[in-house]
């Protein structure tokens, strides 16, 4: 009985660790929204360099749990290039998250001229799917 009553501590133990710590935050609609600030629809031309800017919010001030934004080729969404965070869990208790970053649009990058892009910005609740929101633009990008 020892052994049992160790065992089931020691679970709940573990599953604190890697969970956040506020499950009952998800009965409540966190009410996410998303400002793509940058990059914006204009064109761009090969070889430029852009910012991007995405800010998360709960209009609740609930917790933003997960984030994401991508940027794909329109024609062929396989080929992204930007993938940020890394990691998107990103439990910003404060109820608000900006990502910002740089990006070169170069062929090395597997950018292509007169090509369309796509940048997806994703923001959802504790669990996959949860409260999700997605908002996306599109840019056109021109030969130098």
């Amino acid at each position: 009985m020892k052994n049992v009553k160790l065992t089931l501590l020691l679970l709940l133990a573990v599953g604190f660790i890697f969970s956040c710590g506020d499950d009952d935050q998800e009965m409540v609609n966190p009410e996410y929204s998303i400002m793509v600030m940058q990059p914006t629809i204009d064109d761009k031309n090969l070889n430029d360099s852009i910012h991007i800017h995405v800010e998360f919010a709960s209009a609740t001030e609930q917790t933003v749990h997960h984030v994401n934004v991508k940027i794909y080729d329109k024609a062929d969404n396989s080929n992204v290039i930007f993938d940020e965070p890394a990691e998107a869990h990103v439990h910003a208790e404060s109820g608000s998250h900006a990502l910002h970053a740089d990006l070169m649009l170069t062929e090395a990058n597997g950018v292509a001229a007169d090509t369309d892009w796509i940048l997806e910005a994703k923001v959802w609740g504790h669990e996959a799917g949860v409260a999700e929101v997605v908002e996306t633009i599109e840019f056109h990008v021109h030969p130098e």
